[in-house]
């Protein structure tokens, strides 16, 4: 009999229906089971960075049980998922097991023909007996190239959180070698909005009838005399460049272009048409999933990743951490056969079509999000037992697989210029979709609001009905959301697809940020603490030399560096940093000023900060111990038993559920909002 050892009860269930029959015993380690302790840095310096990992408090006996059933079993096959992580289980696992004698920072495996590593990128049957046919052995250098990461990162939250503690009194808070850089983003960019100078500005639309079709339409002014209202402006980002644009009208022009426009003749001076085509967007690789996850649904980059991982380990799509758009050669067959049967022929393409990574980490062994039988198609998975936002994800990577191998979308894009007798053009664009193509799967939003084609002729008369005039502002730049900061994470080369989700939770958790809506905000708390690091440490959060670090891990999993001088030389030049900053004993106040006074002594309330959140407290504290809790108003939902406003509070286990403003005298609580009233 063999011993097979997966992570997740899901999996070993999953790995139970298509291992029919009594030659395996599937385990689940339930993750991790030895680790880095919390409470000491158990990193050695003078013996190579070697850590000194334990077994984790809680999987005591989770590790007894796996020792006992190696004893029963006559061969281990490790099981674990393909990337890092996944490896470093195994490793763990087979350490446990005494397969390995380690001499840091090498090892070796001493397999006793008895262990064996399987790799597969989806739980199917085909998949998993071709695995047990193929096993393999550890792949050391992913397992050195996650332990460098571990301790990479131990080093520096380590180092930096207690002398965050020593400068703000705080002995909850924690800086991240990659968690900081990400907060830095969010930072910077509340800066750029607030130093953006919004400046006033006019854009008039025409409002015009056609005199043969009684059709209405309406055109944007955009010249007078070929010399156009709009001017474009680029400024430079913290991460990248922006750009804005404004017109040249301002209330005086307009007022004169309104008065001009009432005496004047219109007629259409020219009607472009293009037809462009558009190609279907390539499969999802993990950080496309979150951002459309979040676009799409709502979903948070943590809520995508537990959906995905749940629909991984149930069969249903391959593995979930990938940047790869690679996709196996029959899946795109199958695909087309699919599409032929559901959509028709004239729908499918003659050959596969393929999409090249623009990763540079990306395993092309891997491959992109996509389902694993076109059988099982999003209303069957309606129907199972999975939840609403299963099949709403599930339905999200079908469509996107499925249209990848659908033909392009043609369109005929239409602009039609409407000139005046004084000079001024006015232009309307307007779009017909001569064959939908992919977009009859993945918007048929856009399909069924196609236009149909307007039966004008150049020259001819068109009446104008009316002149709208819209004040408008400049706009900065955008503040982050879950989709948008992930994208620029991606982009920068901060961190890796498979950490965005636990990073923004983690600067979530700790109050560095907030959501107004669904942007980030950060706090006095977390502008504070980026400021002071990216000072104190500029080479260390600064966006190209994280992004290098991570390429050099990259190059670690690859065989191509040796982790422990990555160590050394990044901790020689920390080290001299962190000692200089240490001497510096200033205290950093991250008090926030509010327009209130103690209800106690009449002295001055602040807001600050806890491990729990914001708080109110009076300035006077210790003479004064008042304080008041800060409260987290719910737009539009209301108390169903006093009508008091809603309020978001946390648990001590930091679970969020909804409770009134009017607590103690008001017990209502619930984990979910009550109906908007």
């Amino acid at each position: 009999m063999s011993l097979i050892i997966v992570e997740s009860p899901t999996k070993a269930r999953t790995f139970n229906r298509i291992l029919k029959g009594g030659d395996y015993y599937v385990f689940a380690t339930m993750g991790h089971f030895r680790d880095l302790p919390v409470k000491s840095m158990s990193i050695d310096y003078k013996k190579k960075f070697k850590p000194d990992y334990q077994i984790i408090a809680n999987k005591t006996k989770i590790v007894t049980a796996l020792k006992d059933l190696s004893k029963k079993n006559k061969e281990i096959i490790l099981a674990t998922d393909p990337d890092r992580e996944g490896e470093a289980i195994s490793y763990h696992a087979a350490y446990i097991l005494g397969f390995i004698k380690e001499n840091w920072p090498d090892f070796t495996v001493n397999t006793e023909n008895r262990l064996k590593r399987i790799v597969f990128h989806e739980i199917t049957s085909k998949a998993l007996n071709d695995a047990l046919a193929s096993p393999l052995t550890l792949r050391n250098d992913l397992v050195k190239a996650q332990q460098a990461r571990r301790i990479l990162d131990r080093v520096v939250g380590y180092e930096l959180s207690p002398l965050l503690w020593k400068k703000m009194g705080k002995n909850w808070l924690s800086a991240g070698r990659v968690q900081t850089v990400c907060l830095r983003l969010i930072v910077e960019r509340q800066k750029e909005i607030n130093k953006f100078s919004k400046e006033p500005y006019y854009q008039l639309y025409g409002n015009f009838q056609y005199s043969i079709s009684n059709v209405q339409v309406k055109a944007k002014l955009v010249s007078k005399n070929d010399i156009a209202y709009e001017i474009k402006t680029k400024i430079s980002l913290f991460d990248g460049e922006y750009t804005f644009t404004k017109t040249t009208i301002d209330e005086k022009i307009a007022e004169g272009i309104q008065t001009d426009l009432k005496g004047d003749q219109f007629s259409i001076s020219d009607i472009v048409e293009t037809e462009v085509t558009r190609f279907p967007p390539p499969p999802f690789t993990t950080s496309l999933l979150q951002q459309e996850g979040f676009r799409r649904h709502g979903f948070s980059s943590k809520q995508t990743m537990k959906l995905a991982q749940d629909l991984y380990e149930r069969g249903l799509i391959t593995y979930h951490r990938t940047d790869s758009f690679q996709m196996s050669t029959g899946f795109v067959f199958k695909a087309k056969d699919y599409i032929e049967k559901t959509y028709g022929k004239e729908y499918a393409l003659e050959k596969p079509r393929g999409f090249r990574t623009k990763s540079k980490s990306a395993q092309e062994a891997h491959e992109a999000i996509r389902p694993t039988s076109l059988e099982k198609d999003p209303g069957e998975i309606k129907k199972s037992k999975l939840t609403h936002n299963h099949s709403s994800l599930y339905k999200l990577i079908f469509d996107r697989a499925v249209s990848t191998q659908m033909k392009e979308a043609k369109i005929k894009q239409i602009k039609v210029k409407i000139k005046s007798s004084s000079g001024y053009m006015f232009e309307s664009d307007s779009q017909q979709i001569v064959f939908d193509g992919f977009l009859k799967v993945l918007n048929p939003e856009f399909v069924n609001k196609n236009i149909a084609p307007l039966a004008i002729k150049k020259d001819e008369k068109i009446n104008l009905l009316s002149a709208d005039l819209d004040k408008l502002d400049t706009k900065p730049p955008p503040r982050y959301n879950e989709a948008s900061l992930i994208k620029a994470m991606e982009e920068e080369g901060i961190g890796r697809p498979s950490t965005y989700a636990s990073i923004i939770s983690l600067i979530q958790s700790k109050y560095y940020v907030e959501k107004e809506f669904r942007y980030f905000i950060p706090t006095k708390l977390g502008e504070t603490i980026s400021n002071y690091l990216s000072s104190a440490f500029p080479q260390l959060f600064d966006l190209d030399f994280t992004a290098k670090m991570e390429d050099n891990l990259d190059q670690v999993a690859e065989g191509k560096i040796d982790f422990i001088k990555l160590l050394k030389d990044f901790y020689a030049t920390f080290d001299k940093e962190l000692i200089e900053k240490k001497k510096d004993t200033a205290v950093i106040d991250v008090e926030e000023k509010i327009e209130s006074k103690c209800e106690k002594c009449g002295g001055d309330l602040v807001m600050r900060f806890s491990r729990f959140g914001k708080f109110y407290g009076c300035k006077n504290y210790p003479k004064c111990k008042f304080i008041k809790p800060f409260l987290y108003f719910v737009k539009d939902r209301f108390c169903p038993d006093c009508k008091g406003r809603i309020v978001t509070r946390f648990s001590k286990n930091r679970k969020k559920f909804y409770g009134c403003e009017n607590w103690p005298k008001c017990k209502y609580t619930a984990w979910k909002l009550p109906v908007k009233s």
